[in-house]
């Protein structure tokens, strides 16, 4: 017999189906940090070169986190290009090398990131997973001190 956490499931597909979303997030906000990271110049590039390798490795954590709960839950995360594009709202990139644009680009879809997280934990909690909200509490959490550090670097 299999526990199942939501007694709705419609619930459930509408959690699972937000967290597919927030995973094609990640996957496209993944990549736009890589290529950051290969194409940063300029002044700042020994420090944003660094920066941008430990932003993409805490978001390539982060998707592998979001791919299992949505295992957890009993339901399949996404696994191809083409379905993280249709489902991202966070656009690919390419062709930027200024530091500052790029941490632009990062914040503008923090924002998108943190919303989602939010609509997330939001949902979750009326349904008492306890699981997703702790996972997306913990990811607001660090996205919010992560906002005023670009902030910050933006001056």
């Amino acid at each position: 017999m299999t526990y199942k956490i939501y007694n709705q499931e419609e619930a459930l597909k509408k959690v699972s189906g937000l967290l597919n979303d927030l995973l094609s997030d990640y996957q496209v906000y993944y990549q736009n940090l890589r290529g950051f990271h290969w194409n940063v110049r300029g002044k700042d590039f020994f420090e944003m070169h660094a920066k941008f390798e430990e932003w993409y490795d805490d978001a390539a954590e982060k998707i592998d986190e979001i791919a299992e709960r949505i295992l957890s839950l009993g339901e399949k995360p996404l696994v191809t290009f083409e379905d993280y594009l249709r489902n991202s709202g966070i656009k690919p990139v390419s062709g930027i090398s200024d530091a500052v644009d790029a941490v632009k680009i990062v914040l503008a879809s923090l924002e998108k990131l943190l919303e989602k997280e939010k609509q997330i934990l939001e949902l979750a909690s009326e349904n008492g997973d306890e699981a997703t909200v702790a996972l997306m509490s913990g990811y607001i959490e660090e996205g919010e001190k992560f906002r005023w550090m670009l902030q910050a670097y933006l001056g």
